[in-house]
């Protein structure tokens, strides 16, 4: 009765019969292996979509120049910025060697949705990435589409005072009156007021001065217009003007406004401050300088 137990849980018997394995075909027996059919079957199978795909591969490269080409010829038409030309003549180009791509990969049997995903995942990935960077760009474009400023204009903006030396997709180049090369982020430029300095040929040069208040009113007012009139590049049109302002804390305040052209601003503004206080001077009308009456209460103890 043991006996009978252990033979029922014993292992089963393992099949050590032999395994055909099969092998290598010999190099000998190689030119037998490759019949006609065989050579058939392989160049339908993998030649001829291989071929396609350099076809194809070869097509878009050369559609891929001709949208480049054509992508800038359009624009420089319409008078875009060349910068802005080059760049979408890019994208063009290489859109289309992408769609090439893909196309041969679907012709070789290579299943594209799937790399479909991982471009549009990776794409996705680097956007968000490069979103700061993304954000100039846009703003670079908005800056060569609409063109608030060209290259050479003196602006205000994104915190910097300068005149346009070069404006790219990411950046805005200006130099500072005092000849320094300032780059700004497009982000910076767009995202803020822009204030186009040397837009109109003419400008306007206020000089503001506060006069005794012992002086005459009428009096002061033809000297001033006198001093206006004396300053050499001033337009006649528009006019100049004499403005009375305030009457400060301790002196009242005019306002002597001169029309010049926009390039010879600075040298107006200074001709026109000599002149007011050379005039004022000849006029005996005081310029006073800011001042304070204290009182000083005594008390007894």
């Amino acid at each position: 009765m043991l006996t009978l137990i252990l033979a029922q849980d014993a292992a089963p018997p393992v099949d050590t019969a032999p395994v055909d394995v099969p092998l290598p075909v010999p190099p000998q027996d190689v030119a037998a292996w490759l019949t006609p059919e065989k050579i058939s079957q392989l160049v339908q199978d993998y030649g001829m979509p291989l071929l396609w795909a350099l076809i194809i591969m070869v097509v878009a490269f050369m559609l891929a120049g001709v949208a480049n080409r054509g992508v800038r010829k359009s624009l420089a038409r319409a008078k875009i910025d060349e910068t802005l030309g080059r760049f979408f003549g890019k994208m063009a180009k290489y859109t289309v060697l992408i769609l090439g791509v893909i196309v041969a990969m679907g012709k070789m049997g290579i299943e594209v949705t799937a790399f479909a995903a991982i471009l549009a995942a990776a794409g996705f990935a680097v956007g968000m990435a490069l979103s700061g960077t993304l954000g100039h760009f846009a703003s670079g474009v908005m800056l060569l589409i609409f063109r608030p400023f060209k290259i050479g204009d003196v602006v205000n903006a994104g915190g910097v005072t300068g005149k346009v030396y070069e404006i790219s997709l990411f950046t805005t180049a200006m130099d500072t009156p005092d000849n320094r090369r300032i780059i700004v982020p497009n982000g910076s430029v767009y995202g803020s007021t822009i204030e186009n300095i040397s837009h109109h040929g003419t400008r306007r040069v206020d000089v503001a001065v506060g006069v005794d208040y012992s002086a005459d009113i009428d009096k002061t007012r033809e000297v001033l217009d006198a001093a206006a009139k004396s300053v050499e590049g001033i337009l006649t049109d528009p006019a100049h003007a004499i403005v009375l302002g305030d009457l400060g804390d301790s002196a009242v305040t005019w306002t002597v406004r001169v029309w010049c052209n926009a390039g010879d601003y600075w040298g107006i503004k200074e001709l026109t401050t000599r002149s007011v206080k050379q005039h004022l001077d000849d006029a005996g009308i005081g310029i006073p300088f800011p001042q304070m009456d204290v009182h000083v209460d005594k008390t007894d103890g």
